[in-house]
């Protein structure tokens, strides 16, 4: 087991996503293809930072779990490609968010954890949740950044 920190956003303040870069849109999560996440979820994991298992292992417990809400699954894409997505539970956890390798240090990380944020704190959550890396030095300064503190 990979040592964790569990890190935490205060949703005490208006909540705003920077603007998407050009040609970065949002998917409506009915036109993206689960295969196509999966891809990207293992492509972004690739280097580190996380893992996701094989497709059945992970759509279907997703989809399947009860705290799984569609409306928590938001997805960026470059023309018809997801670049991009993060994943919340109903309880203001952040399962996964991961961009494309390709398509980092464009905004799309920032932007996809403050459209979490936005879309927690309108469903009344005080907080959000998500565990990183202890060794993940890089995301911690990212979610840091963003005002995510270690609980």
């Amino acid at each position: 087991m990979v040592d964790a920190l569990r890190l935490r956003k205060h949703l005490d303040q208006t909540i705003t996503a920077p603007p998407l870069p050009p040609g970065v849109v949002r998917l409506p999560v009915w036109q993206a293809k689960p295969a196509a996440l999966h891809k990207l979820l293992e492509r972004a994991y690739a280097s580190g930072g996380g893992s996701v298992p094989g497709f059945a292992e992970w759509f279907f417990p997703l989809v399947e779990d009860e705290e799984f809400d569609p409306a928590l699954l938001i997805v960026l894409a470059s023309g018809e490609e997801p670049v991009g997505l993060v994943q919340c539970w109903t309880s203001g956890f952040i399962k996964d968010i991961v961009v494309a390798p390709e398509a980092r240090d464009k905004g799309l990380g920032a932007w996809l954890l403050h459209a979490a944020f936005a879309e927690l704190q309108q469903r009344g959550r005080a907080h959000v949740d998500l565990k990183v890396e202890a060794g993940n030095i890089h995301a911690q300064r990212f979610y840091r950044r963003h005002g995510m503190v270690e609980v």
